[in-house]
């Protein structure tokens, strides 16, 4: 059950509903579409309140995870299906727009196939093209990328980003994968335990987490307690040296070292033995010759230090 959620979302802007599972977001995902009815509350859509509306008049394309596609059908006819329910378009009209649509999610050769005959990312453009073949006022994504395989969702995230900015349409997906919701959102609403924990730009929401949830949620951080209060600092705004550092800096042992590609993350044990870890460029981190229980020191710039209060999400 949702817990007082309030979000607005603006005409042609894509938003994605993040959060961990059972945390609510698809829940609110279908009470947008009017798949569950909400006990209180309202649902406006172009200033017209649709809470009791059906989802059939809601003007809304939707892809689930699962594809939906119909198994004896070819790609083209999958996409017909559903225009052929609109009555102001003739046979010649219809096809027209199909092969339009296809030709938009780069399925055009691949038209005649069944869905068994295609990949999973092309099956998944299938279901995209079939859901903004109808012209929806807005699209709703539930989890669309999760059953496929790291490089080709990635390439997907591009694919469906670029579609959704030359239709203009108004696009809510709901995902529980940060790097979805980072490179693809024009906002992200960061949901925990059925409420709204902070909803703002992904570059806001990565620099200036509100809380614990959201700060451990997407990305890492590191969170450490003085006099003050309960600090948290991002793995990359942290120097790390062997020389000892001017000013204030903590002392560690290198505990490990994790590849990471381009970046290695390296996890030092301090003398109250917290652990902190900092990314360092690979090139960086060779010149530097690590290995574990090298003595490091470590240093963050104050403007990279977030203060919280929920102290007992960080400990």
């Amino acid at each position: 059950m949702l817990k007082g959620v309030s979000a607005e979302i603006n005409k042609g802007e894509l938003v994605c509903i993040l959060g961990p599972s059972g945390c609510g977001k698809t829940t609110l995902l279908r009470i947008i579409a009017g798949l569950e009815t909400a006990d209180q509350g309202k649902v406006i859509i172009d200033g017209k309140d649709c809470t009791m509306l059906p989802p059939a008049k809601r003007n809304f394309g939707i892809v689930f995870q699962s594809y939906a596609l119909f198994p004896n059908m070819t790609v083209e006819q999958n996409v017909l299906f559903g225009l052929s329910q609109q009555k102001d378009l003739n046979k010649a009209q219809q096809r027209a727009k199909a092969l339009q649509v296809l030709a938009l999610v780069d399925l055009l050769e691949h038209k005649n196939k069944y869905p068994a005959q295609l990949s999973g990312g092309q099956q998944q453009r299938t279901a995209l093209a079939r859901a903004i073949a109808l012209s929806p006022g807005y699209l709703l994504l539930d989890e669309p990328l999760s059953a496929l395989d790291a490089k080709v969702r990635a390439r997907l995230r591009l694919e469906i980003r670029k579609i959704q900015r030359e239709l203009g349409i108004t696009t809510i997906m709901v995902t529980h994968d940060q790097d979805e919701a980072l490179t693809m959102a024009d906002r992200i609403i960061v949901m925990n335990n059925a409420v709204i924990e902070q909803v703002g730009a992904p570059r806001t929401i990565y620099e200036n987490p509100v809380s614990t949830f959201v700060a451990n949620f997407i990305g890492t951080m590191n969170f450490y307690k003085n006099y003050a209060g309960t600090f948290g600092v991002r793995p990359e705004n942290i120097e790390l040296t062997k020389n000892h550092l001017p000013g204030n800096f903590w002392t560690g042992k290198v505990s490990s070292l994790e590849f990471k590609g381009a970046m290695i993350r390296v996890y030092s044990k301090l003398h109250d033995n917290l652990e902190i870890c900092v990314d360092l460029p690979a090139e960086k981190a060779a010149t530097l010759e690590l290995k574990e229980n090298d003595t490091v020191y470590l240093k963050a710039a104050d403007r990279h230090l977030l203060q919280y209060a929920d102290v007992q999400e960080a400990v």
